[in-house]
């Protein structure tokens, strides 16, 4: 076969497998990645049946990269970094060290030479940026405190990164090198990174969303896709060959540069479908480099090697955690996103193998390291939730939260008031209606600096997971008027609903939900009013679009009621759905009435007096149904209202009857 149909054949099987591997790993309820591993293994060339070309796939797997980290940088900023950087920096800096230090400690235990320890150590010591993302986006905990602090902790390691493969051949190179050869060639990398850093910020983030915003006028879609494309393997080419710096690192530069344009997010949406697929074609080739025989005849030192990077480098960023006082949540969060290994170990391995450092063996159980701490990695995030329970009622979490700002715990005997648990964009925005209406406000709220937040707005808050914890006892449900859960993970609003029902068996709980299956587990939870997002947004475009074709509101209203019947059919369970139908058709009707407003004239007899001695509808036969003055609307109209000059009433009936009820009331 030729080289290119080689070629071919390995990325369409690679596709497959990963796809088929993906599949089957989700109807086993284990994280997709396993599947894309297993996938990329039985394509390889160390298993039976066709051998795939694992050196072209992983070309395209660096190309994954790229999009990987352009994706990151799109969202991630250097204010973001700057945030962060008290833990981040030094954080990265010493869990270098000490990991290297673990590592090299662990290869002597091997009985490898000392060069081959230090290769084994920093490959240790570097977490994977494009898993760490994957992961904390899985498990939702991208935008969180801790998310931040290991997106920026993992970009200072890719930094430090550059530093490690200009020294290694300079250190492990043929021949002797002195203090000042090194010390120049650090200086020559160093240089060149903060100019190719100064560059994109003074030059590239002027030039790049300039350049995306005249494509965006003027020219098609397919254009601006492959803007997009360009922009970010262009600005990575030219990293690596223009400053001697890596592919991901140009990537991740570039997509900060973007991210400030006022095109950021169409960008992102153009970006995702190359960043998903490539990102799949990364882990697969991954699978594709395992050698099992060689893994098999060294299965001792692979259990030791992956204990280290998974409990090993746990335990150090945990301490490091309660070193800098990140906080529990957020000390457990790093943890889990540094638990494994991934693209730069194997750089730095390739590196120790072309240098003549690390023979084929022991790269080899590298990659082996990679690729399990790789598939396990998802299921440490599982673990974050109960171990931050745990942890927050020990004594250790003074430990971890000693340097944190100490939220005011609301007043005790709280009465009459509403419980809203979350304070994203939903959340906020229903506490500071409550705010305004003077109803008492209970925030819950697990993430520190958001809780801060909301104690900043003048809202007494409740520092803690309503799910995992027994913060909704502080609550004082049981005197609360409505609960409101505005999480968007509907298993945790499960949780809460259930625990809340059974503390407060007559409060009333009000909920949202992304899925069908997610409003029938609420409701059985408890829940009693239930709000679909993206269901009511939907209801809202058709509405628009009916109204600009000509529909009548009759006609709409219905159509409207059909949705929202068929999206909250749960809900017919305790006949709420039937009260929905019969309140949007009520509103129908009402829309398809129009109100004849008339001005109570300066010179009316009438200005003063009353509903009931003004007998607008005996002497008219016109109704007064509404009234508007200075901007209020005033409806339900009674016999004691009183009408003033000024006022503009809405009167219902024939159109005689409008006529003769105007002239009375114009004077």
């Amino acid at each position: 076969m030729h080289g290119d149909t080689i070629l071919l054949m390995t990325f369409v099987l690679a596709l497959v497998a990963a796809f088929a591997g993906g599949m089957i790993a989700r109807a086993l309820r284990l994280p997709p990645i396993v599947g894309y591993l297993v996938g990329g293994l039985v394509v390889g060339p160390f298993t039976p049946g066709f051998s795939g070309d694992s050196h072209a796939m992983n070309q395209l797997a660096e190309v994954g990269v790229m999009f990987m980290m352009f994706g990151t940088g799109l969202h991630f900023s250097f204010k973001d970094l700057n945030e962060v950087k008290g833990i981040a920096v030094p954080g990265a800096i010493l869990q270098i060290a000490l990991g290297t230090v673990a590592g090299y400690a662990l290869a002597l235990a091997f009985g490898w030479e000392p060069a081959a320890g230090i290769m084994l150590g920093l490959s240790v010591s570097i977490a994977s940026t494009v898993v760490l993302i994957k992961n904390l986006t899985d498990a939702g905990l991208y935008q969180s405190r801790g998310g931040r602090i290991a997106t920026g902790w993992l970009i200072v390691e890719d930094l430090a990164t550059v530093v490690i493969l200009v020294v290694l051949p300079v250190v492990f190179g043929p021949g002797e090198v002195t203090p000042a050869q090194l010390a120049s060639e650090l200086a020559l990398a160093l240089v060149k990174t903060v100019a190719f850093v100064a560059l994109m910020l003074v030059v590239g983030s002027r030039l790049l969303p300039w350049l995306l915003a005249k494509i965006a006028r003027f020219c098609p879609r397919e254009l601006f896709q492959l803007a997009v494309v360009v922009i970010a393997l262009g600005t990575a080419l030219a990293a690596a060959t223009l400053f001697d710096l890596s592919f991901a690192l140009g990537a991740f530069l570039a997509g900060v540069v973007v991210g400030t344009s006022k095109l950021s997010h169409r960008v992102a949406a153009e970006a995702i479908p190359f960043q998903d697929l490539f990102s799949i074609i990364f882990f697969a080739s991954v699978g594709m480099m395992v050698n099992p025989a060689t893994l098999t005849a060294h299965l001792g030192q692979l259990v030791a090697l992956v204990a280290l990077i998974m409990l090993g480098k746990w335990f150090i960023n945990m301490a490091l955690g309660a070193l800098f006082s990140a906080g529990v949540r957020t000390s457990l969060t790093i943890a889990a996103g540094l638990s494994q290994i991934g693209e730069f170990s194997f750089i730095i391995g390739q590196t120790g193998m072309a240098l003549g450092v690390l023979s084929a063996d022991q790269y080899s159980l590298i990659l082996g390291g990679a690729v399990v701490s790789i598939a396990l990695n998802s299921f440490v995030f599982k673990l974050v939730d109960p171990l931050t329970s745990r942890l927050e009622r020990s004594s250790l979490a003074r430990v971890y939260e000693r340097r944190a700002r100490v939220i005011e715990p609301p007043k005790e005997g709280m009465r009459d008031h509403v419980v809203v648990v979350g304070y994203g964009h939903a959340g906020t925005y229903v506490a500071e209606v409550l705010k305004d209406l003077d109803v008492p406000c209970l925030v819950v709220e697990r993430d520190l600096p958001v809780a801060e937040e909301a104690e900043e707005a003048g809202l007494p808050v409740l520092v803690g997971d309503a799910a995992n914890s027994e913060i909704l006892a502080h609550a004082h449900l049981e005197h609360a008027r409505v609960l409101v859960i505005a999480v968007a993970a509907e298993g945790a609003a499960e949780i809460i609903a259930r625990e809340a029902r059974e503390a407060a068996p007559g409060l009333r709980i009000v909920a949202r939900a992304d899925t069908q299956d997610g409003v029938e587990a609420l409701v059985a939870a408890g829940v009693d009013d239930l709000v679909r997002p993206e269901l009511e947004g939907g209801i809202e475009l058709m509405r628009h679009t009916l109204v600009d074709l000509g529909y009548r509101p009759r006609q709409i209203q219905s159509y409207a009621n059909d949705l929202r019947e068929s999206g909250y059919a749960a809900l017919g369970d305790n006949g709420r759905a039937e009260r929905q139908r019969a309140f949007g058709h009520l509103i129908a009707s009402l829309s398809e009435l129009e109100l004849h407003w008339v001005e109570v004239g300066e010179r009316c007899p009438m200005a003063g007096c009353t509903l009931a001695k003004l007998d607008l509808r005996a002497r008219t036969g016109a109704n007064a149904v509404a009234l508007r003055r200075g901007g209020e609307l005033e409806l339900f109209l009674d016999a004691t209202t009183v009408l003033r000059a000024g006022d503009l009433v809405g009167l219902m009936g024939t159109a005689e009857q409008l006529e003769a009820a105007e002239t009375l009331l114009n004077g």
